[in-house]
C-alpha cells in the first residue's frame, strides 16, 4: 500500500475543526488540484463559490439543516453544476445559434459529474495537507433559497458544500460495503447475503461510535433515509434554471 492509497483508505468525514485558517497557497493548491480532475470533453462545467461572508455562512448553516460546521469550518465551498459559462462562451459569443441543447439531461449529468470529480480531487489534496473535509448535501434542502442567496444565474445549480479545516476529531472509520457487493463482472448480479453481512458490521460500528447510545444497521438507516425529507423541489428548481428539461 503506497502513501496515496493509504490516504484514501483513511478518509473520514470531519465535523469539528480548529480555528486555524488555511493559507491562500493551500486554498489555491486545493482548487488547482480539483481542476486537474478528468472533465468531459474539457467542458469544465462547474464553479466553486467560496463563502467568506459570515452572514451568508450563517444562512447556509440554517438552510442546510442547522449544521454548525457549515458556519464554523475555516473554509466552506459550494460546488455548482455550471453550464452558464459554456452558454456565454458559445451562444453568447454568437459562435452558434441560440438553441436548447443545454437543457438536455445529458449535459446536466456531465456538469454534475465534472463537479464531483473535481471536488474529490480537491478533497484528497486537502487531506494530503493534514486537513479534513466534509461534504454537505444539505444545501439542497432549500435549493431555491440557496440559489437566491448565492445569486446563481440560469444554467447553474448548487450541488453540495464542502467544509475544510484542521480536524479536531478522529472518527472511527465507517465500514463500506464489501467489494463483492459493488463489483460485478460482465453483467449485474444480486446477492442479498452481502447486505446481511454489511448490516452486522454497520450495527457494530454504530454501537461503538455512539458509545452504545444508538443501535441500527445499514438497511434500517437507508429505510429512515428514504422515509425522510426527499428534497422534492430539486427538479422544479433545475427546470427553473433551464436545466434537465429534456
Amino acid at each position: 500500500m503506497n502513501d496515496t492509497i493509504k490516504l484514501l483508505m483513511e478518509h473520514s468525514s470531519i465535523r469539528k475543526y480548529a480555528d486555524t485558517p488555511l493559507t491562500s497557497d493551500q486554498l489555491h493548491t486545493i482548487i488547482a488540484a480539483g481542476q486537474q480532475a478528468s472533465t468531459s470533453s474539457n467542458m469544465q462545467a462547474y464553479s466553486i463559490i467560496r463563502i467568506t461572508d459570515k452572514t451568508i455562512r450563517q444562512e447556509l448553516m440554517k438552510l442546510s439543516g442547522q449544521q454548525q460546521h457549515v458556519e464554523e469550518a475555516p473554509e466552506f465551498l459550494v460546488w455548482c453544476a455550471d453550464l452558464s459559462r459554456i452558454h456565454h462562451a458559445t451562444i453568447g459569443a454568437k459562435l452558434i445559434a441560440p438553441n436548447d441543447h443545454l437543457e438536455l439531461a445529458e449535459h446536466f449529468i456531465i456538469a454534475a459529474v465534472d463537479a464531483a470529480l473535481a471536488a474529490q480531487n480537491s478533497a484528497v489534496a486537502a487531506e494530503s495537507m493534514g486537513l479534513g473535509i466534509l461534504y454537505v448535501g444539505g444545501i439542497r434542502n432549500h435549493i431555491h433559497q440557496v440559489a437566491e442567496l448565492l445569486q446563481l444565474p440560469r444554467y447553474v445549480a448548487p450541488l453540495f458544500g464542502m467544509c475544510i479545516g484542521y480536524p479536531l476529531e478522529q472518527p472511527i472509520l465507517r465500514p463500506r460495503l464489501p467489494i463483492a457487493a459493488v463489483l460485478h463482472e460482465n453483467h449485474y448480479t444480486s446477492n442479498d447475503s452481502h447486505v446481511a453481512q454489511y448490516n452486522d458490521r454497520m450495527a457494530a460500528y454504530v454501537f461503538d461510535r455512539s458509545g452504545g447510545r444508538q443501535q441500527f444497521n445499514w438497511s434500517e438507516a437507508m429505510a429512515k433515509r428514504l422515509e425522510g425529507k426527499q428534497r422534492d423541489d430539486v427538479l422544479t428548481f433545475l427546470h427553473k434554471q433551464n436545466l434537465l428539461k429534456k
